[in-house]
C-alpha cells in the first residue's frame, strides 16, 4: 500500500508575522518589480502571490541569515524563472547586446534635444519618457533585463543584485551598462536631433562614459563637471539620466487593493488565495 504524502506544515504564527512585516517594506518595490520583468498586471499579481507563498514556506529555513531583501528578490526571482519556463516558445540561448563601444552614437549621428522630457515640470513629457523605457524595457533580452529592473527600478545596490542573481558585482555591472545604453536608445528614438558643437576622441567619450555608469551604479555625483565634457558626452549623460529618472518613476508602484487583499487572505492561511 502506498504512503501518502504528508500534508505541509501549515506556516507558524512567527513566520507569518516575519513576512507580512518583511511585505509591509518591501512589496510596492518588489510590485514594480513584476509588472516590469511579467509585463502584465495579472501575470505581476501572480509573480507576488507565488513569491509570497515561497516565503511562508520558507522563513524557517531562512532565519534572517541573509538580509531580508535579497532573500525577498530571491524568491521572486526564481519564481519568474520558473513561470518563464512554462511559457512557450521562450528562447533558450543567451542574446547579448554588443559592448558599450557599439552602443555609442555613432560619430556623425546628431545629439536629440531631451530638454522637454527631462524637464520635472513637464508632467506629460516625463510620462512619455517613463513610457518609452518601459517600452524599452520590455525588449531588453531578459538576462540584461533582469539585473537593469532590480538596480534602477527596485533600487538595490550591486552588490545585492549579485546575490539575488548568483553572478559576480562585474558580470552585473557589465550587462546593466550595456542594458542602460540600449535603453537609452529607445528613449531617444525620434527625438529632434541637433547638431555637436564638439567631440573629444573617443576614447576619452569611453572613459568618461565608464564613470558615469559606475555613477549611477553607486547612485553618486558625476565626478567631472560639465566643462570636462564634450558636447555629445553631456547629451549621452543627460539622457543616460533621464533613463535612470524614468526607471524610478516605474518604480514608484502602487499595489491595486485586490492583490492586497488577496497577500492578506494568503498570510492568515499560508495557502493559495482564489
Amino acid at each position: 500500500m502506498a504512503r501518502r504524502s504528508a500534508s505541509p506544515r501549515p506556516p507558524s504564527d512567527a513566520a507569518r508575522a516575519a513576512v507580512a512585516e518583511i511585505f509591509a517594506t518591501h512589496g510596492e518595490r518588489l510590485y514594480a518589480t513584476a509588472l516590469r520583468l511579467c509585463g502584465r498586471p495579472d501575470e505581476a499579481e501572480e509573480l507576488m502571490q507565488e513569491t509570497l507563498l515561497a516565503a511562508l514556506r520558507g522563513w524557517d529555513g531562512f532565519a534572517a541569515r541573509a538580509e531580508a531583501t535579497t532573500w525577498l528578490f530571491t524568491i521572486a526571482k526564481h519564481a519568474c524563472f520558473r513561470r518563464r519556463r512554462r511559457r512557450a516558445g521562450e528562447p533558450a540561448s543567451f542574446e547579448g547586446l554588443g559592448d558599450e563601444s557599439s552602443l555609442l552614437p555613432a560619430a556623425h549621428e546628431p545629439m536629440p534635444d531631451l530638454s522637454e522630457l527631462a524637464d520635472p515640470s513637464r508632467t506629460a513629457e516625463r510620462a512619455e519618457a517613463a513610457a518609452r523605457v518601459e517600452r524599452g524595457l520590455a525588449e531588453l533580452p531578459f538576462a540584461y533585463r533582469l539585473p537593469l529592473v532590480l538596480l534602477d527600478i527596485a533600487e538595490l545596490s550591486i552588490a545585492e543584485t549579485a546575490a539575488v542573481l548568483g553572478l559576480k558585482e562585474a558580470t552585473v555591472k557589465t550587462r546593466v551598462h550595456r542594458a542602460r545604453l540600449r535603453l537609452r536608445q529607445a528613449l531617444v528614438a525620434g527625438a529632434r536631433g541637433r547638431p555637436l558643437a564638439a567631440d573629444h576622441p573617443r576614447t576619452v567619450c569611453l572613459d568618461l562614459l565608464r564613470a558615469k555608469q559606475e555613477a549611477l551604479d553607486r547612485g553618486a555625483p558625476f565626478p567631472y563637471s560639465e566643462q570636462a565634457l564634450c558636447d555629445r558626452c553631456q547629451s549621452l549623460f543627460a539622457s543616460l539620466d533621464l533613463g535612470r529618472d524614468s526607471c524610478r518613476l516605474l518604480g514608484r508602484a502602487t499595489l491595486p487593493d485586490r492583490l492586497r487583499t488577496l497577500l492578506d487572505a494568503e498570510l492568515a492561511s499560508g495557502t493559495r488565495a482564489s
